[in-house]
């Protein structure tokens, strides 16, 4: 029988190996904040799903919810209920209605400054522009202003030193000094001027004449506003929104059924899309591609493809669907 090998020397022992590090976790995956439209003549906000494509859920507010606007804080989306006299607050990520603030005379539509120290607010049916001094939670009335016949949109200069509001019923653009609240230039407009939207260096007005086919042009550089082009887009010519690359705007025409692209260097009309059911306001996704609208008349949203040239989906909503708003949008 063979001899079994002597055991070799003990090794010297080896200072033990660190322990392996851990896997790093993957980060989360975040879902996409929803979408939300105001029902006008339902009283609600739909909320819809951006990957579902559905209505997850339908939040009741005050009368006539018109328009909504971002707080400064972004930690609030707030809701103007014109005939509700009340401002709802929710969470712009999870749609969670956050509290409500009463007696604010009929906000048809709202801004709140660049400086972030006021909010206004249009009171369409009431003739007046209020206002309100903003601390972060609370606004307190500092001035009721009485402009002309039925204010619309408003729109505040990136400095915060004046608001611009067109009056639907009496054909004017008035622009009011925010320090002071006064009135300092009152100039005509076409028919029937509704949204009105800055361009980004500041220069130039854009107003929708609702009651024409065409979008008016002011120059604002220096002195009274000053009207320097008229673009024909459709008729019915009413809401704006960014396309986020800080050249191009979109323009709802309501009755024309159409969504225009107007370059802001150039002033010309470059594109058209279909856009079906009385198209009224807009947000913009993200990655700038799709336009998401409220179709009025149909108590859809529609979503626009801006490279296929197409509506490529639909959301049944309530009725008279008005404001559109997301979190994931394309850069004001």
């Amino acid at each position: 029988m063979a001899a079994t090998p002597p055991a070799a020397p003990a090794a010297k022992a080896a200072p033990a190996a660190a322990p392996a590090a851990a896997p790093a976790k993957a980060a989360p995956i975040q879902p996409l904040p929803p979408i939300f439209v105001l029902n006008s003549l339902d009283a609600s906000v739909s909320v819809i799903d951006p990957v579902r494509w559905v209505e997850t859920a339908r939040i009741p507010t005050g009368k006539e919810p018109h328009h909504l606007y971002l707080t400064p804080d972004e930690k609030s989306l707030v809701v103007a209920n014109a005939l509700g006299d009340s401002l709802t607050f929710l969470d712009p990520r999870t749609a969670q209605v956050q509290r409500v603030v009463r007696d604010i005379s009929d906000p048809y539509h709202l801004r709140f400054s660049p400086d972030m120290k006021w909010l206004v607010t249009a009171a369409n049916r009431l003739d007046h522009v209020d206002f309100y001094r903003w601390d972060g939670q609370q606004p307190t009335l500092a001035k009721r202003v009485t402009t002309a016949k039925t204010p619309s949109h408003l729109w505040i200069d990136a400095r915060s030193t004046t608001v611009y509001s067109t009056m639907q019923d009496s054909d004017e653009l008035v622009a009011i000094d925010l320090a002071t609240q006064v009135i300092t230039a009152r100039v005509r407009t076409g028919a029937m001027p509704a949204d009105v939207y800055g361009s980004p260096d500041g220069k130039r007005l854009y107003i929708g004449l609702t009651g024409s086919d065409s979008v008016e042009v002011f120059d604002i550089s220096a002195g009274p506003p000053r009207n320097m082009a008229l673009i024909k887009t459709g008729k019915g010519a009413h809401a704006f929104r960014g396309a986020g690359d800080k050249r191009h705007l979109y323009v709802s025409n309501r009755v024309a059924n159409t969504i225009g692209k107007i370059d802001m260097q150039t002033q010309q009309l470059v594109e058209t899309y279909p856009a079906p059911g009385g198209p009224d306001c807009m947000d913009v996704s993200a990655d700038g591609r799709y336009i998401y609208v409220s179709s009025r008349w149909a108590r859809k949203l529609s979503v626009i493809d801006t490279v296929e040239k197409k509506v490529v989906r639909q959301v049944n909503v309530g009725k008279s669907p008005h404001g559109v708003w997301t979190l994931a949008h394309a850069p004001r």
